[in-house]
């Protein structure tokens, strides 16, 4: 017969059909707001005492919760709605303390034997529900000092190699100031260090032997813009990292950073990595007999009482590294293998070449955030106390020179040596950011935006059905069914990509729908025309029609998907988004316009001999 499909061609097209409906189900659950408690560091592990601090400090508050679990030192806490989570929030990081990371999520309700399947719901934008906002500050007065001390270390370089005196080269109230050995060395001392340092102002005390530095207004603020910028950058590398769809890292003011992460699922992470600003120094060990001046002493991050003097002079930063990845050493503990940039690796060599059988350390420096709370006109407020932490992570022998590869041991845990790759990986931020502002945008924010879109749908779907079933009876029906199917199967689409759907988004479904339901009208249209203009069989008529119109769907569909593409690599944000529901659209609506229509032609009409269809 000429309408009927082989039975694998049906049973692939009712598999394909089975495999979207399971994909698509995750969407009928909807998440639970939940608080999610991890370390603010790998070493830093969630255990049964902070479990019980956690309930303690909720019963106090008089907050319910729906449901608490402690899985791979992560503790989730499920609640009923979006006000309970916020004070929930607050009480947890005031009872827990710094060390842990209290962040705002949504939890999943899908069964179990669906997420077995690596089925999802879908990411929801920030105009919609789901994501985090963050506003970010720049600290620019650490910027200008890191600038500063930076340009210290590379004075006393220069002095020394020019063999010019000098007692001691210290940083006091944003100057540099270089104390010679004679006031006749002042002059030569200048000129010397204005070959690479001209971006400052220098200025002479020749009673006190004392050269000063100090940065122009305008350098100043060049210093302040490269920081915001080269934080935007690392920002995003680590927003990539983190692998997050249409993320929105965007400058805001003259010092502060936006980061908004639509469908982003552990926020914690998110939090743990966007606002961790480790960085590395590299410093030799100071001799025994070396000047207390050019001496810093820093105690070991994970060896409580063990401390050891560092040289103030810096071989390399964080700054320097290329690439980093976690391995392992010949017993088997985990490792950071590091590669340095060109010029880092030409730093490193220099300094290790003619010291070696000395020891070099590994300097790890955080810059945090201290929260405590006071009261103020009878309010609660929250105070926000910026700090560092400085501590040594690896102290060991040079055992011949090192070039631009090395690595670096005595790292915590797999863990720990896993986020300090992918910070370096991702860049060192040139400035410390604290956070200012955070935020959950959910249903409160994004409900009205919900509705209308679904509304929309609704409406454009209830319309299309009406106008097939009305204009088209059975065929319409066949229309209607592949519809319901085309919508089923793009949800799913998008769940098993793991794309964020934004109301533009929603738009590019709508869109899609009447696409689809055109080929539709396009098939019934041609199978109409080939029987009453050409009197042609109903059976030859709907072979004929499936056939001829195919070319002309094909060519309509190959047009739009290009103007989709174009979109998609031009546009930014909620444009992308439009782009992609309607690229997959556009695949799913030819699979079901084309495909499960004719499969029900088939088994309605397939097998019988007829005299006149309801067209």
């Amino acid at each position: 017969m000429l309408n009927r499909y082989p039975l694998w061609k049906n049973l692939l097209i009712l598999l394909v059909i089975a495999i979207g409906v399971i994909y698509a189900l995750p969407n009928l659950f909807p998440e639970d707001p939940a608080v999610q408690v991890t370390g603010s560091r790998g070493a830093i592990e969630v255990s049964e005492s902070q479990l019980r601090k956690a309930e303690q400090a909720l019963d106090s508050r008089n907050i319910p919760v729906k449901n608490l679990a402690l899985e791979n030192s992560t503790l989730l806490l499920r609640f009923t709605d979006g006000d309970q989570q916020l004070r929930a929030r607050d009480a947890l990081q005031e009872a827990l303390g710094e060390d842990y990371v209290v962040a705002l999520n949504q939890a999943a309700t899908t069964p179990e034997w669906l997420r077995s399947m690596g089925a999802r719901g879908v990411n929801l934008g920030l105009d919609l529900r789901g994501g985090v906002h963050f506003l970010m500050e720049v600290d620019m007065q650490a910027a200008v000092e890191q600038q500063l001390k930076v340009a210290a270390s590379e004075i006393r370089s220069t002095l020394r190699k020019e063999r010019l005196r000098f007692r001691q080269v210290t940083i006091e109230e944003g100057q540099i100031q270089v104390r010679m050995a004679s006031s006749d060395l002042l002059d030569e001392a200048q000129r010397r260090l204005q070959t690479d340092l001209d971006e400052y102002q220098y200025t002479q005390e020749t009673s006190e032997n004392l050269l000063t530095l100090s940065l122009s207004e305008q350098a100043v603020r060049e210093i302040e813009d490269y920081a915001v910028d080269q934080n935007l950058i690392t920002l995003r590398n680590r927003v990539n990292e983190l692998g997050v769809a249409e993320p929105l890292v965007q400058r805001s003011g003259r010092d502060r950073i936006v980061v908004e992460l639509p469908g982003v699922q552990d926020t914690a992470a998110a939090k743990r990595v966007l606002g961790a600003t480790a960085n590395l120094e590299f410093r030799l060990e100071a001799r025994r007999n070396a000047d207390p001046l050019e001496v810093e002493e820093f105690p070991f991050r994970d060896q409580p009482g063990r401390t050891a003097e560092l040289e103030r002079d810096l071989i390399t930063t964080g700054n320097n590294v290329a690439n980093a990845s976690v391995g392992f050493d010949e017993n088997n503990n985990p490792q950071v293998n590091i590669r340095l940039n060109g010029q880092g690796g030409r730093l490193m060599s220099q300094a290790t070449r003619p010291n070696v059988g000395r020891s070099m350390g590994v300097l790890f420096i955080e810059h945090k955030t201290r929260t405590s709370y006071e009261r103020k006109d009878g309010e609660r407020v929250e105070v926000r106390e910026p700090y560092t932490e400085r501590g040594i992570i690896s102290l060991a022998t040079i055992q011949s020179e090192l070039g631009s590869s090395f690595r670096i041991t005595g790292i915590g845990d797999t863990q720990e040596a896993s986020e300090l790759a992918l910070l370096l990986r991702a860049g060192a931020l040139a400035a410390p950011i604290y956070f200012v502002e955070e935020r959950t945008i959910g249903p409160s924010l994004g409900e009205k935006n919900i509705e209308r879109g679904i509304m929309s749908i609704q409406i454009g779907l209830a319309l299309v059905v009406l106008f097939m079933l009305a204009w088209y009876r059975t065929f319409g029906v066949f229309a209607c069914v592949a519809l319901a199917t085309n919508l089923v199967l793009l949800i799913a689409l998008l769940s098993a990509l793991g794309a964020t759907l934004t109301l533009p988004g929603i738009a590019g479904i709508v869109l899609t729908l009447g696409m689809a339901v055109d080929a539709n009208v396009l098939i019934n249209a041609r199978i109409k025309e080939e029987i009453y203009h050409r009197g042609l069989s109903p059976q030859n008529a709907i072979h004929t029609g499936y056939e001829k119109a195919f070319s002309t769907i094909l060519d309509a569909n190959i047009t739009t998907f290009l103007v989709a593409i174009i979109l998609f690599s031009i546009g930014t944000g909620p444009v992308k988004g439009f782009a992609v529901t309607l690229s997959l659209g556009l695949l799913t609506s030819m699979f079901t316009a084309i495909a499960v229509t004719r499969m029900q032609v088939n088994w309605v009409y397939g097998t019988r001999r007829i005299e006149r269809l309801p067209l």
